[in-house]
Parts: structure tokens; C-alpha cells; sequence
């Protein structure tokens, strides 16, 4: 079965193909886009949350069309011993409002749920049910393909909304919460106040495995909710399994997953945050790129794209460091004070950190001081830590 031809064939409608969708939108209306998802919805069953200084205003206005749960006031961090108030205004953006915001934005005709991509290539995408889609260029933003190349750990999430019978009286997130219980990993509550009665709560931990067990992470925050006095009605939950990738071979990960001349994006082609497992920034400045972009060859777009992989691969050699610490070098139940050392730095940093910008100094300062690990073993997690990527539990 033969389809109709494209410009540019986007392949999985999650944030960072949506986003690239959006962008073309934007700039250059003309182009005729098509994005394909396998999902009833674009961007999945979850929400992404980032801090105003991960973005350019350029940035910041291709989210502007996008409705989102703003807190002008920044965010909180709880750790054993301290609690800190950090001022940096952060944003989330629910994947309901996503998908909404991409209807509102892209012709019916651009946008194909519901619909598996069986393979592509350089002129276009075939779906399973045999329609063919032809292309000038193709993009694959289809999710993280585990690979041997690559090795770390991963962070597994189960989040609750939900709909507290009282106000829950919370006026800004709680972004880490780690006087939890730590169950044999780096573990913390995040807390979203989405109105007077709403909240999302999400427990996560930082594991050698992406095995999510669903029952465990509901109880965890059924005794969260109990200890903080919030009941009510569950509204909806989501989960997410994202690799935290402290090393290997990249250059033979990109040559294992290349698709001659089809362009690669997303957390699938590197853009994420090595460290936090944030891919909205990365994605957002992908976006940004292709738009200004758009007019090359499949060919050049996807050497491109392959270029700009390798270079934030090198830019964030530090943030990897820091993984290799956290997973290889560090007791599980003692990881969190990773984290609490870095969230007792000035607040610039941390803003730094977050959009993987540290400078040199910010290395220094997060590295100097009392180490989180012995120190000979802090030394040698610059070299190893962390096992391959190579399986993945489904979600």
C-alpha cells in the first residue's frame, strides 16, 4: 500500500518528536511533516519538568504554545539534616496537555497515532499494516535502544495523581525528598502541587536494574501520602524507566543503531542529561536545530544530528564521572548524599548543573569537600562503575 510523500517523516511522537514537529510547525509551516506513533497519544503516559535557566529564550517561546503548571516561586530539597528552598522558577508540562497542544498545532494529516512503524530508511517510513510513507528526510525518535556499548544504571518511576479531600496546603514542588526510606538504591519522593486539592507524587530510585515493580512503588507512596495526611481519589498514574548512562563506547553505539542517511534524536540518538536522565532541554534545542535546518538532504541532516550526538557526549564527560560515582563507588542506601552534597552549593551552579553547563570551577566545587565516597574509591570511579545497557524490563 502505497501512501502520500512528505518533506520530513518523524518516527515516535514522544517529547523529543513532538517537539521537532512543533518547531517545523513554527518556522516553516510549508514543509509538509508527518508524525507516527505507536501510542493512542503523543507523548506517552507521563510529564517532564524543568527549571527556567535550562533554557534559551528561544527555547523557553517554542514551549510558549504549550499549557503548563508553573511555579514562579522555584522548587524545594529535603535530605537528612537540611531543607533547602532553591528560587529558580520551574515548569511541567503533563503528556495530556502535550498531545493537546500538538492537535492544536499540526494539521490532522501530520499526525498518525496508532500506527507502527515496521522499519525505514532513508526515503520514508513502512508502517505494519503495509502503507508506505515516502520522505525527503526521516528522523527516528523512537525510545532508548539498550546497547552493550553502553553502561550505567537507571532510574525508575511510579508516579500517583491525585485529589486530596483537604487542601494539601503545598505551594511549590518538592523536586528531591530523600528522607525516605533508600530500598537499596539512591530513593526520594517528588512532589507536584497541580492546584489547591491536586497533587503528583512520584517515587523514584536510582538502581542497577529497570525492573519496575508496580506494587512496591504504590505502597512506598501510599506511605508517603499517609505519613504527609493526603487522601483522596487517584486520578491517574504513570511510570517511566530512563537510562542513566555513566560510560562506554559511544561511537560504537551510534554504529550499531545507524540507519544509513535517516537522522537520529531523541534520548535514542544521546540527548539527555547523563546524569538526571532529563532529555526536555536537549530536545528542545534539537528542535530548534532541524528547523533551521530543514532544507538539507536526509543524508546531511542525519550526519548532522550524528555530529551534534558525539558533541554533547563530550561536553558531559562530567556528568558520567558523577554517575560512575553514584552507581559504581557509592553503598546504594548511602547514594543519596551525592546528591545532598551537590544541593548545598550556591544556586547558580545548580542551575549550571542542570542544564549541563558546569563550568570548571563548578566541577571543582562539586568535587572538593567532604567526598560522598572514600576517597580511593572516588578515584576510581573516574574509570569504571555502572553495568551495560543491555536489557531493559518493560514498564
Amino acid at each position: 500500500m502505497t501512501g502520500r510523500n512528505f518533506d520530513i517523516a518523524i518516527a515516535g511522537g514522544g517529547l523529543s518528536g513532538g517537539l521537532i514537529a512543533a518547531a517545523l510547525a513554527r518556522y516553516r509551516p510549508e514543509l509538509r511533516i508527518v508524525l507516527v506513533e505507536a501510542g493512542e497519544t503523543l507523548g506517552g503516559n507521563g510529564c517532564w519538568t524543568w527549571f527556567a535557566s535550562d533554557l534559551s529564550p528561544v527555547g523557553a517561546d517554542l514551549l510558549h504554545p504549550f499549557r503548563k503548571t508553573e511555579w514562579a516561586s522555584g522548587y524545594d530539597v529535603r535530605f537528612p539534616g537540611f531543607t533547602r528552598t532553591l528560587t529558580t522558577p520551574c515548569s511541567s508540562l503533563s503528556s495530556d496537555e502535550f498531545d493537546a497542544a500538538l492537535r492544536r498545532q499540526l494539521p490532522d494529516e501530520s499526525i498518525r497515532t496508532q500506527r507502527t512503524v515496521a522499519a525505514l530508511d532513508a526515503s520514508g517510513l513502512t508502517l505494519a499494516d503495509g502503507e508506505r510513507i515516502g520522505a525527503r528526510a526521516v528522523i527516528d525518535c523512537r525510545g532508548f535502544t539498550p546497547s552493550p556499548h553502553l553502561k550505567g544504571g537507571w532510574k525508575v518511576s511510579l508516579g500517583r495523581h491525585l485529589r486530596t479531600k483537604q487542601p494539601h496546603g503545598i505551594a511549590r514542588p518538592i523536586v528531591m525528598d530523600a528522607t525516605v526510606e533508600q530500598h537499596g538504591g539512591c530513593r526520594f519522593a517528588h512532589v507536584q502541587p497541580l492546584g489547591a486539592h491536586d497533587l503528583l507524587v512520584t517515587d523514584t530510585c536510582y538502581g542497577d536494574s529497570p525492573e519496575l515493580d508496580r506494587s512496591a512503588l504504590s505502597r512506598r507512596i501510599d506511605a508517603y501520602c499517609t505519613a504527609h495526611g493526603w487522601h483522596g481519589e487517584i486520578l491517574g498514574r504513570q511510570t517511566d524507566v530512563t537510562p542513566i548512562i555513566t560510560g562506554g563506547n559511544f561511537t560504537a553505539h551510534q554504529s550499531a543503531q545507524r540507519i544509513e542517511d535517516v537522522a537520529i534524536a531523541g534520548v535514542r540518538g544521546g540527548f539527555a542529561h547523563p546524569l538526571t536522565g532529563n532529555s526536555l532541554p536537549q530536545a528542545v534545542e534539537t528542535a530548534l536545530l532541524i528547523a533551521s535546518d530543514a532544507d538539507l538532504p536526509g543524508s546531511q541532516l542525519a550526519a548532522l544530528l550524528e555530529a551534534r550526538a558525539r558533541l554533547h557526549w563530550g561536553r558531559t564527560r562530567f556528568y558520567r564521572r558523577l554517575g560512575r560515582l553514584l552507581f559504581g563507588h557509592t553503598p546504594p542506601d548511602q547514594r543519596w548524599r551525592v546528591f545532598a552534597r551537590f544541593y548545598n552549593l550556591p544556586q547558580g551552579l545548580v542551575e549550571r548543573f542542570h542544564a549541563a553547563r558546569s563550568t570548571r570551577m563548578d566541577r571543582i566545587r562539586i568535587l572538593c569537600g567532604k567526598p560522598p565516597a572514600q576517597t580511593m574509591r572516588a578515584m576510581a570511579a573516574l574509570t569504571g562503575g555502572g553495568g551495560p545497557l543491555a536489557e531493559r524490563v518493560a514498564a
